[in-house]
């Protein structure tokens, strides 16, 4: 029975010890997270350098887009909250509209503003969905904590 006891004990001291060490793991998985999206970004405007014109404008919107929307992401995964949600959805919705608003000016006259006007349409109604979802879960927060 004693050495029950002192088993039940031991694998309570280690459990108690454990909580420190998963929260240092936790920073140190961030921490290579974040750098490990920096790296991508870098390397991915690199590639963009020996782009021309347009075509490297598109690329550099995509590259700085993609890296914007890998920090919501990891802020996400972090702390899942409706606001870091809604900064996803806002990420990729500014990513998208920076990348199209890109490729609008490979054309021109009416076309180009079509396109462009298209494009921010797309990018309002993203973020006004993503907001309504964001209200929607915060509201059921508060509906909970009452």
């Amino acid at each position: 029975m004693k050495l029950m006891s002192m088993k039940v004990a031991a694998a309570a001291l280690s459990l108690a010890f454990a909580g420190p060490l998963v929260a240092a793991d936790s920073k140190d998985a961030t921490k290579a997270d974040r750098e490990r999206i920096e790296q991508e970004a870098k390397a991915a405007k690199d590639k963009c350098k020996s782009l021309k014109s347009n075509a490297k404008d598109i690329c550099m919107a995509e590259a700085r887009g993609k890296e914007k929307v890998a920090k919501a992401e990891l802020a996400a995964r972090q702390k899942d909250t409706p606001k870091n949600r809604y900064d996803v959805a806002a990420a990729k919705a500014d990513m998208e509209y920076n990348i199209a608003k890109e490729k609008c000016d490979d054309m021109k006259g009416d076309e180009k503003d079509a396109c462009q006007k298209a494009a921010k349409s797309a990018r309002d109604g993203a973020k006004k969905q993503a907001k309504s979802e964001r209200e929607s879960a915060e509201g059921k927060k508060e509906r909970k904590a009452s």
